[in-house]
């Protein structure tokens, strides 16, 4: 019977956080100079102690006591060095390897084989805060000078074989033992730390997200209440103004009953678009992608304006949003020249299909106020965001001698939107 690591995965491609330390775990990570100061003292202890025995061994091993006494302090003083290292192992772990192997190399002198933990600590250190290859790397040089240096000193003399060969092997053996534990550890704590860092990254790009569709869903709901609220209320106030210009009840009927069955349309297209905003999920463009192009040359030439509309080519099956933006293109260009031309009384409004694309165009003959052709209105910026994401251009500006122009083209999309 076997178990999966906590931190495999349980499905390819699934990505799941270590358990979390332990009390002393934690509370070793939020002390650092205490662990440091405490390692240090484990270690002076562990590496001097042998150190201070060693003059009661039996004589004749490698070097007479006399000899060894002489050289006691100086081994004394390098070992007390090489562990206070220890307190600088997180900012300087690789000074710390290299003393320790300093201090390796001085306990050759010894009349017998002894060693301590400070290369094992310091093979440790390097691993978990710089890489487990500056550790590998650190460990065959230390480990290719330490063993020349002890064949020289067992060739010379001034070590014996024996103290060379157990010294080396001690040495091995604790620079194994701590690359090993500082790799798994290190690695562990690189794994943790880009975990962090890649959700932090993904809450970034979360909220960069949210905030890309918030906005976009602003602009679609202005766009779709001023092509619904605009152009309605500028055909009710053109045929209330013929109603109340005209004395005749009769003929004043006709205008009233458009200005309701207007004031119908903008209400149903309403609750359309209300009914988009209250779902919860994202809702495609159908409720509103239907084709009102009839309707709105209806409702010009209700208010009065010699409305024409041409249509040519074979329409086929346009996908809803270029059906959808054909028909706020019109809805537009009536609307600008119901509110804005001046004197108008003809209006011209031409579909084209073509089996690359549609154009449309909505020209009239009166004298337009003073707007902007770049920039324009609410709603020739609206009108172009979204003859944009139908992947179309739309330009509009006077006409010779007088009038003005709106023409848009909307290439066909290959598959339906």
């Amino acid at each position: 019977m076997t178990t999966r690591s906590r931190s495999s995965s349980s499905s390819e491609g699934e990505l799941r956080l270590p358990r979390p330390p332990g009390v002393l775990r934690r509370y070793w990570a939020r002390h650092p100079l205490f662990a440091d100061i405490l390692v240090t003292i484990v270690c002076l202890l562990v590496s001097t102690i042998p150190v201070i025995a060693t003059p009661i061994l039996p004589e004749g091993v490698g070097t007479n006591s006399r000899e060894w006494r002489q050289v006691l302090p100086t081994l004394g003083v390098i070992v007390v060095l090489g562990s206070l290292a220890l307190l600088v192992r997180r900012r300087h772990p690789m000074i710390v390897l290299a003393s320790s192997y300093v201090v390796a190399l001085a306990y050759m002198f010894a009349p017998a084989p002894i060693a301590g933990p400070l290369l094992l600590v310091a093979t440790y250190s390097v691993a978990v805060h710089i890489s487990s290859r500056a550790a590998l790397i650190g460990v065959a040089i230390g480990m290719a000078v330490l063993a020349s240096a002890g064949f020289v000193l067992a060739a010379t003399g001034v070590s014996s074989t024996t103290v060379v060969w157990g010294s080396l092997v001690n040495e091995a053996l604790n620079a194994v033992i701590g690359g090993l534990i500082g790799a798994n550890v290190g690695s562990r704590a690189r794994y943790v730390t880009a975990l962090i860092d890649h959700s932090q990254r993904l809450v970034v790009e979360r909220d960069q997200q949210a905030q890309l569709a918030a906005s976009a869903e602003r602009e679609r709901i202005a766009r779709e209440l001023h092509d619904i609220v605009a152009h309605s209320l500028t055909v009710m106030v053109a045929l209330a103004e013929g109603v109340a210009a005209s004395r005749d009840a009769d003929r004043s009927r006709p205008g009233v009953e458009a200005i309701a069955a207007t004031g119908r349309e903008a209400l149903r297209d309403m609750r359309a678009t209300l009914g988009i905003l209250r779902q919860s999920e994202a809702a495609p463009l159908a409720p509103l992608a239907r084709d009102t192009t009839a309707e709105t040359v209806a409702s010009a030439r209700a208010a009065g304006f010699d409305t024409r509309l041409v249509v040519s080519g074979d329409p086929g099956d346009l996908d809803s949003r270029t059906q959808l933006a054909v028909s706020r293109i019109v809805q537009e260009g009536v609307t600008n020249v119901l509110r804005h031309a001046t004197g108008a009384t003809h209006i011209d409004v031409a579909i084209r299909h073509a089996p690359d694309g549609v154009s449309v165009t909505v020209t009239d003959d009166g004298l337009p106020t003073s707007v902007d052709a770049e920039s324009g209105g609410f709603g020739l910026r609206g009108l172009r965001e979204r003859v944009a994401l139908a992947g179309g251009s739309v330009t509009a500006g006077p006409r010779q001698p007088h009038g003005w122009s709106v023409t848009a083209r909307i290439p066909r999309q290959e598959t339906p939107a």
